[in-house]
């Protein structure tokens, strides 16, 4: 039989305000405005992934998602982190304020968002 690969479609982000969280994430990632789609506001990324906001069910337990990104993307969205005066770290443990990491010959680092998930960008996949 026919097989159709496997690839994640869409995920779920919990949001106190589903619009502001939806907009602070395409705004510092340099994507296109989230658009609503029934009880969610949608954030669409290159390869066809969705984070689809979804709003006011009670305090939110942070998750992480990571996105990533070409070198002058990287360059672009920590200018955006820098600019608007975000903490930001080189680790998901946040033990080291301020910086990037160089893991794997890639940069990374993380911020969190109006909720506290942990965001991260990275130019290389780790163990690659």
């Amino acid at each position: 039989g026919s097989h159709m690969a496997v690839e994640l479609n869409h995920t779920i982000v919990h949001a106190t305000d589903r619009d502001a969280s939806a907009r602070f994430l395409a705004d510092i990632l340099g994507l296109a405005a989230p658009k609503p789609f029934g009880p969610f506001m949608v954030v669409q990324v290159d390869n066809d992934v969705s984070l689809d906001f979804m709003g006011g069910s009670g305090p939110v337990r942070p998750q992480h998602y990571a996105f990533l990104v070409g070198d002058s993307e990287f360059d672009e969205i920590f200018g955006r982190i820098r600019e608007r005066g975000l903490d930001h770290w080189a680790d998901p443990g946040h033990r080291r304020p301020g910086e990037i990491n160089t893991n794997d010959g890639g940069r990374g680092v993380y911020w969190s968002d109006p909720d506290g998930h942990s965001l991260e960008i990275l130019t290389r996949p780790y163990g690659g």
